[in-house]
This record gives C-alpha cells, structure tokens and sequence, in this order.
C-alpha cells in the first residue's frame, strides 16, 4: 500500500512552496519520482541483492554440453537458492552470480517437476536472503515487480500488476502429470531466463517464482509464476532437508461437478468432485471407485475441487487409509482407499 502525505503549506494557491506554475513543489530527491516509480525503486533496491543469474550446463547429444540458464531468489544467508525445477532439471554443473559481481559454483540440492520448484545451494555464507511473502493475501489489480535475468541480462526489473489469481499451470514428470494450482497471473514484462526470478510486492516480499510466459500466437505481456504459499514452503522445506517432495496417489482424474439438490441440501453445499478417469490398477481401481462416481469428502474433509484433492495428498497419506465418500447414482457409497506414492 502506497501512503499519500499531504505537508502544511504545500497546497496553498500562492504559498511559499508553491512552484512557477502555482503546482506544489517536490522535495529535490522525490522530484523525478511519482509513488509508483518510488514503490518499484525501493522494491528492486532491497531485492536485486538477492537474486541470482543461474548458468547450468547439462549433458547434450553425442558427447556434447547444452547450456542455458535462469534467474533464481536467495532464500538463507548460507546459499540455499529456490528457482524453477525447469532451470535446473539434468543439470551437472553451474553457478550463480549477483549484481554486487560475485560468483559462485552451484550444487543442485532438490526439484520438484510437479511444482516446477527447485532448491540449489550456492558455495557462500553471507549472501542477501529475501523475504518471503504470501501469494494468498494478493488481490488482482495490485503491484507487482519482477526481477530476473532476462536474455542473459543481469538484474532486470520489470513491473505490473497482478491481472488474475487462481490460474492452472499443467506440470509433467516422466509420464505423471498434475495441475499447480492458483498459479499468479501477470502483465509484468517476462522473457526467457526470468524463469525462476522473483515476482515481489510493493514490500519487496517474494509472493512468486516466475515460470512461464505465453507462446507465440497467444499474445505478448502476459506472464505466470508459481505462488508462494503454504503448500510451496511444505514443498521449500522437503526439498531443502531431503531432495525431493513426496505426494500421495489415488490414481484418478475429475473436476468439480454440482450436487444433486438433494444432496447438497444434506450437506449445506453444492459441488463435489466429479470421477472422469480411473487409472488401472490404482489404489482407486482397486477400492471400487468408478467414473462417474461424485466424490463428496475425504476421511471428513469436503471436496469441491481437483485442487482440494490434490492438497489432501500429502506424504502423511501414503500408506494410510481414508475413507472416501461417493456420490453414486441415487445412493451415497464409502469406500475405504490406501494411497502409494506418486511415482515421478
């Protein structure tokens, strides 16, 4: 939030801080700077510190190397460094450098391709670590600033606002997909090798990871960033301490679907989720869940969307069964089912 303030004796028609053209006089230092150029300044002042330009080198075909890079955010003083998995996924090699001119050899501590999220250690003790904000305070319309190394060019800043909240990113691994929800959407200015860069608000607080930025064809100006919230510092802290993010499976694919009246009048709510796919031999097949079944909670806890199934599968699941309510036909079914983990 940007405040205004208003100094005695600045707005009088004639006063004595009244300029040649009877408009209010601007303090030396604040005169080329309206409040929003004064929001962006202040934002990359505190955070281009604390972000790296990540250069990776992973093996090519025949022998050869593939070289690329990104941007990545600082978030410990001793070098652990979040980025996009994309950045750094089959890397072997790479370091980091920051705008104060320093540069160090990276290690590759842990991705998660599912979240398009990865952890790399830098070899420094003293760097700039940002702050993390959360993505789930964010309202469309308000500020937003990304810093990244777009092109290869060091410390970019670019600026907009948030245009949407609640977009999906689809993610794959090997043959697994999944959709990252409530992924941010902006009109700040992203371009190949932003790609892991910070997007902050107006308090330099690092609300997203930049990830992807519309194909050809689509349209220019529009850009997507995976949020900092709770389930990304679950996923931060996995990575940090074991390399990798663990996700429970149930093996089906749905989206949400309205409740017949009778039910939701049962239930004081009027979607579930609704089962399009069952994949063979999944821990769903093998429960009895069948398309077209309408899931209506699990072990208790209401689902509404692919989304609040997907928060239900964390690491704590695998393994352990739950009860899955169903919605079948004219009869409300529960099935017992014990999810494995996510193969990736």
């Amino acid at each position: 939030m940007v405040r205004v303030r208003f100094l005695e004796g600045v707005l009088g028609e004639d006063g004595p801080d009244a300029g040649e053209d009877g408009g209010a006089a601007l303090p030396a230092e604040t005169e080329a700077l309206d409040a929003y150029s004064a929001v962006v300044t202040r934002v990359a002042e505190l955070l281009s510190p604390s972000v790296a330009n990540l250069k990776v080198s992973k093996p090519g075909w025949r022998g050869g190397r593939q070289d690329g890079g990104g941007s990545g955010v600082v978030i410990t003083p001793d070098g652990f460094i979040l980025t996009s998995a994309h950045v750094v996924t089959g890397t072997d090699r790479g370091s980091a450098s920051f705008v104060d001119g320093g540069e160090y050899p990276i290690d590759v501590v842990g991705t998660d391709p599912l979240s398009d999220l990865a952890v790399v250690r830098a070899a420094a003790g003293d760097l700039d670590a940002a702050s993390l904000g959360d993505a789930a305070r964010l309202r469309v319309g308000q500020l937003v600033v990304a810093i990244g190394n777009p092109l290869g060019f060091s410390g970019s800043v670019t600026a907009g606002v948030v245009s949407a909240v609640g977009r999906s990113l689809p993610t794959r691994s090997g043959s697994v997909s999944r959709v990252v929800e409530n992924v941010i959407q902006t009109d700040a200015a992203l371009h190949p090798g932003n790609s892991g860069g910070a997007l902050a608000d107006s308090r330099g607080r690092v609300v997203g990871i930049n990830t992807a930025v519309v194909g050809p064809g689509i349209g220019q100006g529009l850009g997507l960033a995976v949020p900092i919230n709770r389930t990304t510092r679950r996923i931060l802290a996995a990575l940090m301490k074991d390399g990798r993010f663990r996700r429970a499976y149930l093996g089906i694919a749905g989206g949400p679907r309205p409740l017949p009246p009778r039910v939701a009048a049962e239930l004081l709510r009027d979607v579930g989720v609704e089962v399009v796919e069952v994949m063979v031999d999944s821990p769903a097949a093998r429960a009895g869940i069948r398309p077209e079944d309408l899931i209506l909670d699990v072990d208790g806890v209401p689902v509404r969307s692919a989304d609040d199934l997907q928060r239900l599968m964390v690491e704590e699941a695998i393994g352990t069964t739950v009860s899955v309510r169903v919605q079948r036909a004219a009869r409300t079914v529960t099935l017992d089912v014990t999810p494995v983990e996510l193969p990736t």
